[in-house]
């Protein structure tokens, strides 16, 4: 069962190897602003591709506003590669091999596959913002491949949260 992630809390770990070589490690990211983490379905789904395409294209525009960013699926390193060789995914750092726990641990939705095109388990789509200081901003999180945040609407909002200390919200437990 996963966990329901609480804004403002520490994020959970993320270490995971990169498609070209080296490591994405959470911890270790010294973003201005934000490190975006983006979890995708997998190399089979063509919805992630159009999605990453996008955010490849904005990619400097998300550095520029302060941004870390790193895509990561379940998929083993084989199929990352792919991913980053036939998609359009620019200088957007590919990360692989996300296990099921630190899926469940970042609060995913797990599907078990239902074509044969797809991996057994592969998590459904999730888009977090973490503060420098490790802290969860932003959490977007979907069951389904279609329902995913507009990344350029995101992006025009950074400035204005940036410029009025805007909150992270959904912190209130009654």
């Amino acid at each position: 069962m996963s966990m329901k992630l609480m804004p403002e809390a520490q994020a959970p770990a993320l270490k995971l190897p990169l498609v070209g070589g080296g490591t994405f490690d959470l911890s270790q990211e010294t973003p201005e602003n934000f490190t975006m983490v983006l979890f995708y379905r997998g190399y089979h789904c063509p919805v992630c591709k159009n999605y990453i395409g996008g955010l490849a294209k904005l990619l400097a525009d998300f550095e520029a506003a302060g941004f870390s960013v790193v895509v990561a699926s379940m998929n083993d390193k084989a199929l990352a590669e792919k991913a980053a060789e036939e998609w359009d995914v620019g200088n957007l750092r590919v990360a692989y091999d996300l296990t099921m726990e630190d899926a469940k641990n970042w609060g995913l939705w797990i599907s078990k596959a239902f074509k044969d095109v797809e991996a057994d388990f592969f998590t459904e789509p999730g888009l977090f913002w973490i503060k420098p200081d490790g802290s969860l901003y932003l959490a977007d999180i979907s069951n389904m491949p279609w329902a995913r945040p507009d990344l350029g609407n995101l992006l025009s909002k950074v400035s204005y949260a940036l410029e009025h200390n805007y909150p992270a919200r959904g912190t209130y437990t009654p």
